[in-house]
C-alpha cells in the first residue's frame, strides 16, 4: 500500500518528517527560528482514509515543557472546523521522548495540531468583521519585524481604560479563540454585557500580539526568536517592536484593567496569575485582583483556583512580564489568564478536551465578570 504524505508548508505549519512507511511515520518538531523553544506542531496527512495512522513525534524531551506531554491528547480535524482529540500516548524513555498519535480518518485528509490553530487568514477575517461594526475603531499600533500589522480594535464611551491582548506566545492559539468570543460579545447589539461595558469603558483589544510567530508555526517567540513576554521592561525596535508599540499605546491611554490571555502546557485547568510581587503593590490593588478571581470562579465551572503558578514573594516580581509591568507602571489591576492545552480537569470533555468553543465562551464569561467587578467597585 502507498505511503501516506505529510505536509506542513502552510500558515502555522510545523513538523519535520524523519521517516514514513505505509501508514506509520516518525516526526520531529522544528524549533522556533533563532530559538531553542519547540512544542507546537501542525501538519496534515493525506492518503489516510480508513487507515490506522501511527504518528510518532520523537525527541520531545528537548521540548520547552516536557511536563506538558503526560496526559496530553493531540488535536485532530478532518474538516478544519471541528477539532476533536486523537488517541495519544507518551513515553519519556523512548526516542528521547516520544508522543504517539493513533487515528483512523474517515476522510482522505486529516490535520493534526498541538491545539486547534487560529490562522492568520481567520485573524484578518476577524479584524475586518469587527472593524466594520458600529462604534468600533481600527488602529494599527505598529509593524512586526516581518512587516505585518499589529491590529488593535477600540470601542466604548466610558472613562475606564481596559486593555485585552493575546498570543504574545503564538502557539497558544486558544487565546485568539478567546478573543473571538470576547469580541462577539462586545459587538453584539443584543448582548447586555457588551452594551454595558461599552457604556462605561474604553476597550482596547489586540487579538494577536505576535503575527510573525503565529504564521511561522512558533510556540513562544517572534521571528527574531524573542519571547515577547520577557520584554516589557525594556522593549526594543530591533528585538520586540510588537511590545514596544503596544506599551507605547498603553502609555498614551493609561490602563485601569488589563488581561493578558495565554495557554499553559502542563496544568490541566483554567486559572489566573497576578502581580503579587511588584514593588509598589497596594492592598486595594491586591484585593481587587482577588475579587475578580473570586467572581470568575463563581460565574463558570470552566475556571478554578486550586491549581496555578507559585506566587512571587514581596518585591520579587519579574517586571519584564506584562502583567507585572502594567500593575507596577499604572497601579492598575492586571492579570494573566491561562487556559490548558489538555483539558479543564474539574469539568472534562472527553471528545474535545479544552476546545475553541470553550475558549470563546470563556471570553464572554470573563467580560461578564469584569462588568460585575466594575459595578462592585463603584
Amino acid at each position: 500500500m502507498t505511503d501516506i504524505d505529510i505536509c506542513s508548508a502552510f500558515d502555522s505549519g510545523n513538523i519535520a518528517v524523519e521517516a514514513v512507511s505505509g501508514a506509520e511515520a516518525t516526526l520531529k518538531v522544528r524549533p522556533d527560528r533563532s530559538s531553542e523553544f519547540l512544542q507546537w506542531f501542525h501538519f496534515r496527512v493525506s492518503g489516510a482514509k480508513g487507515r490506522t495512522l501511527t504518528l510518532k513525534i520523537v525527541d520531545l524531551n528537548k521540548s520547552a515543557y516536557p511536563a506538558g506531554w503526560p496526559g496530553y491528547r493531540a488535536c485532530v480535524s478532518e474538516d478544519r472546523e471541528y477539532w476533536g482529540r486523537a488517541d495519544t500516548s507518551w513515553e519519556a524513555g523512548a526516542g528521547n521522548g516520544t508522543l504517539t498519535i493513533r487515528h483512523t480518518p474517515q476522510s482522505d485528509i486529516a490535520w493534526f495540531a498541538y491545539f486547534a490553530p487560529y490562522s492568520m487568514e481567520r485573524h484578518h477575517d476577524l479584524v475586518a468583521d469587527m472593524a466594520a461594526q458600529d462604534g468600533v475603531e481600527y488602529r494599527c499600533l505598529g509593524k512586526t519585524l516581518d512587516g505585518q500589522p499589529l491590529d488593535c480594535l477600540e470601542m466604548g464611551e466610558g472613562e475606564t481604560q481596559v486593555w485585552l491582548y493575546a498570543r504574545q506566545h503564538p502557539g497558544e492559539s486558544m487565546a485568539e479563540w478567546w478573543m473571538e468570543g470576547a469580541l462577539e460579545c462586545l459587538t453584539d447589539p443584543g448582548d447586555p454585557v457588551g452594551r454595558a461595558l461599552r457604556k462605561r469603558c474604553r476597550l482596547h483589544i489586540v487579538p494577536n500580539c505576535n503575527p510573525d510567530g503565529s504564521r511561522l508555526g512558533h510556540l513562544r517567540t517572534n521571528s527574531a526568536g524573542t519571547n515577547l513576554n520577557r520584554e516589557w521592561d525594556t522593549p526594543t525596535f530591533e528585538k520586540s517592536p510588537e511590545v514596544l508599540a503596544l506599551r507605547n499605546a498603553m502609555d498614551e491611554t493609561g490602563v485601569d484593567f488589563a488581561m493578558d490571555v495565554h495557554g499553559d502546557e502542563a496544568i490541566a485547568g483554567v486559572f489566573l496569575a497576578g502581580f503579587e510581587g511588584i514593588p509598589s503593590i497596594t492592598d486595594k490593588q491586591l484585593s481587587r485582583y482577588r475579587r475578580y478571581r473570586e467572581l470568575l470562579d463563581l460565574r463558570t465551572p470552566d475556571f478554578q483556583t486550586k491549581r496555578g503558578y507559585p506566587v512571587a514573594s514581596a518585591g520579587k516580581a519579574n517586571l519584564s512580564m506584562s502583567t507585572n509591568q502594567l500593575a507596577e507602571r499604572f497601579g492598575c489591576v492586571s492579570m494573566t489568564l491561562e487556559m490548558p492545552f489538555k483539558d479543564h480537569d474539574p469539568l472534562p470533555s472527553p471528545e474535545q478536551g479544552w476546545s475553541p468553543e470553550r475558549s470563546a465562551m470563556l471570553g464572554r464569561d470573563c467580560l461578564a465578570t469584569l462588568l460585575q467587578w466594575l459595578e462592585e467597585g463603584d
